[in-house]
């Protein structure tokens, strides 16, 4: 009988392997690579996309701002014409009329410079907005402004996902969103600024607010032409041999094929029959509706919930949107470490409707102030969560461009609508109307 000496038979190669990375396994080397590689994209590809979607956001957003000082009087725009909701709604229709044939053209010319110029372009019509002297003028440079802005957020998810795979995707499109509320934020700080400048040039403060925050989407344009990578083989700040390694961890994803990132047509084709593509575009409409509701209007919600001048409105907005940015970064992370998307947007619906019952209530202004924080916390992860959601569940390239561009078109449609929910005349009911319909979107879905 031979004696037992306390050791084992083990194969070679595990021998092999416990002598090259100790306790370590080489899956762990990989996971340990491929997240110090994320955190080298997230560095050079994530501020400027996030400046980007930041400057965006405040030129759709910033009319709201402007209404209260002054835009409607100075316009001459008549209430019983609902101008004003003209002019905030009509960038919409343009807006979701291109957003998908614009997501289809990125690819064919460049992603990155694709993107910078729209961005500059943009960011023109945005500056020149403050120059209007007529309500048509400024109806043709918001018809303008949702034609070129159409194809940026589309574009930016489709970008993204040309870096990220599935298990890092939801934080970065997440940054978007907190892009979006740090928008709303900086929106109403610097609303709050400018509002001291009211007559400094000439020129009323309305018109500073669109030209101080329409101005740097041209630089940031430039910038993201120069410094901006098209995708993983042009990423030249990082090294060839990391950048097969990352090629290689998103193949191991199902369908993710060296064949699957190039554009078919037959891959728009399958997208457009495919009925869970139009479930989440369905919801989206509903989720968006809470979202342009909420934003354009903050600033009117809460001037007419107290007893606040027009300047301490604007600044009651800021840490409404930081709680929102916070809560989205918070949940979008845990949301990629677990790979559940469902549950926490549900769940997050669930706190939006409870801070859209403390706002329908009659419990007094801080009881609809705080409803405001509730409706933040939930807003962005039921609008943000299902963008990434969806998009990772298509690895071909064409069927996910297609389906991100009409996720997002339809989901903005609701823009359109949302102006309407709150007009100038008999705010209060008006209010309960704009709060009501964000409530039943926010079910429905």
């Amino acid at each position: 009988m031979a004696l037992d000496n306390g050791s084992t038979s083990k194969d070679p190669s595990v021998v092999k392997s416990q002598l090259r990375y100790g306790n370590t396994t080489p899956d762990q080397i990989d996971r340990e690579r491929e997240e110090r590689l994320i955190r080298k994209l997230d560095f050079r590809v994530i501020p400027l996309v996030m400046v980007m979607y930041l400057f965006s956001f405040l030129d759709r957003i910033n009319i709201g701002n402007a209404r209260l000082y002054g835009l409607e009087k100075d316009l001459k725009m008549t209430n019983n014409n609902h101008q004003y909701q003209i002019v905030v709604s009509i960038l919409f229709v343009t807006y979701c009329l291109f957003e998908v044939p614009s997501n289809l053209l990125l690819k064919k010319f460049s992603p990155s410079r694709y993107i910078a110029i729209i961005a500059i372009i943009w960011g023109l019509i945005a500056t020149l907005s403050g120059l209007t002297q007529s309500y048509h003028e400024l109806l043709a440079c918001r018809v303008l402004l949702g034609l070129f802005e159409a194809g940026l957020f589309p574009g930016l998810i489709t970008y993204l996902t040309l870096f990220y795979n599935k298990r890092a995707i939801a934080l970065r499109v997440g940054y978007l969103f907190v892009a979006a509320a740090i928008a709303g934020a900086v929106g109403g700080l610097i609303a709050y600024g400018i509002g001291f400048m009211d007559g400094v040039g000439g020129y009323r403060a309305w018109r500073w607010i669109f030209i101080i925050e329409g101005a740097p989407s041209i630089v940031v344009g430039i910038m993201f032409w120069i410094f901006m990578p098209n995708d993983l083989d042009t990423s030249h700040f990082i090294s060839l041999e990391d950048r097969a390694f990352l090629v290689m961890r998103r193949e191991r994803e199902v369908g993710q094929t060296a064949s699957a990132q190039k554009f078919h047509w037959d891959d728009v084709k399958e997208g457009a029959s495919d009925w869970k593509i139009w479930s989440f575009c369905i919801a989206q409409f509903g989720a968006d509706t809470m979202l342009y509701g909420f934003s354009i209007f903050l600033p009117t919600i809460i001037h007419g919930i107290g007893s606040w001048t027009v300047p301490q409105a604007q600044a009651l907005t800021i840490p409404v949107y930081t709680l929102g940015a916070v809560t989205y970064l918070v949940v979008a992370w845990i949301s990629d470490k677990s790979q559940q998307r469902a549950l926490y947007t549900c769940l997050f619906c669930a706190v939006s409707i409870i801070g859209y019952g403390l706002l329908i209530s009659n419990n007094g202004s801080k009881a609809h102030y705080t409803g405001c924080f509730l409706v933040a916390m939930g807003l962005y992860v039921a609008v943000g969560i299902p963008l990434a959601w969806m998009p990772t569940n298509l690895p071909r390239y064409g069927k996910r461009t297609f389906a991100t561009g009409l996720q997002v078109a339809i989901g903005n449609a609701s823009g359109i609508m949302a102006p309407f929910l709150y007009p100038a005349t008999d705010a209060g009911l008006a209010m309960i109307l704009e709060r009501s319909v964000s409530f039943l979107s926010e079910i429905v879905p």
